[in-house]
């Protein structure tokens, strides 16, 4: 697997633990995740405290020699599998952090059920002062409630390796109109604005040609503004929840390199016939 950043694009069906744990560090340059989770239990545990303190003080010493305090407070119920939630996915953000090159960003896709939980995870693992942005995606399809706010949005957690290092290009991203393009001059509603950390962007159309089937697809000119902004042509950039392969469709537009990577079946068979260039490798 140490050439695995190296030669054609990939498809690589596989468990993506044991394919993190096969990869150099700092070997890629942007990392988009769109992992699952949605169990509706309950489940109660040892509320938990965690703060990263400094000189190596704390009673715990946490991923990257990192040290923290743990302080135990009463017994919580958390809403769906919390304790089951953070053991899967925060081994695999610390693998994240390891492989990122030094200019390198993460970007994690979730909606409002885990984000909160990851927010504490990623501030633990890559620190706080590498948080970058918290983009909220918004969409007006789906279901319609009158005993709440529909939820009509996702967040995209956006964290760096190193805060001092990282690549960012927001002129290399697509602009979107303005809102009030009667406010503007018209060299300005012609060229459009940049985007901001709220992205106003329609769901894959359930009829329209980019539709794979696949039930968690992503639109690619979402995905594109990431990878346009946080890699140059000819980087590397990884999926490990790669599903649909939307990361993949859009690299290959913008001229990155790309593997992607997961285990099942059903995403296996739609990202070849997506991207039939790329190589399929199984582990």
């Amino acid at each position: 697997m140490s050439e695995i950043f190296s030669g054609d694009n990939k498809i690589i069906q596989a468990d993506n633990m044991e394919f993190l744990r096969s990869v150099p560090d700092e070997s890629v340059t942007m990392i988009y995740i769109d992992p699952p989770f949605n169990t509706g239990r309950k489940q109660a545990r040892t509320q938990m405290k965690t703060v990263r303190v400094e000189n190596g003080k704390g009673d715990r010493v946490g991923f990257g020699g990192h040290s923290y305090e743990t302080l135990r407070g009463a017994l919580a119920s958390y809403d769906d599998a919390f304790t089951n939630y953070w053991d899967f996915l925060e081994p695999r953000l610390e693998q994240a952090w390891r492989i990122l090159a030094e200019d390198g960003t993460l970007y994690l896709h979730l909606d409002y059920r885990e984000v909160h939980y990851a927010k504490v995870m990623l501030d633990m693992i890559f620190g706080r002062d590498h948080f970058l942005n918290e983009i909220i995606w918004a969409y007006d399809y789906g279901g319609k409630s009158r005993s709440r706010w529909p939820a009509k949005h996702d967040t995209i957690l956006v964290y760096v390796k190193d805060p001092k290092k990282y690549w960012f290009d927001s002129e290399e991203v697509d602009r979107e109109p303005y809102m009030a393009p009667g406010l503007v001059t018209p060299e300005k509603r012609e060229r459009g604005k940049l985007p901001t950390d709220v992205w106003w962007h329609t769901i894959v159309s359930p009829t329209g040609n980019e539709k794979t089937g696949y039930p968690t697809q992503k639109p690619v000119g979402l995905v594109r503004r990431m990878v346009a902004a946080s890699s140059r042509p000819g980087d590397w950039v990884l999926d490990f929840f790669a599903g649909s392969g939307t990361l993949g469709a859009a690299a290959q537009q913008l001229g990155r390199r790309y593997v992607l990577v997961d285990q099942n079946p059903q995403a296996i068979e739609v990202m070849t016939q997506r991207l039939p260039a790329a190589t399929l490798v199984g582990v």
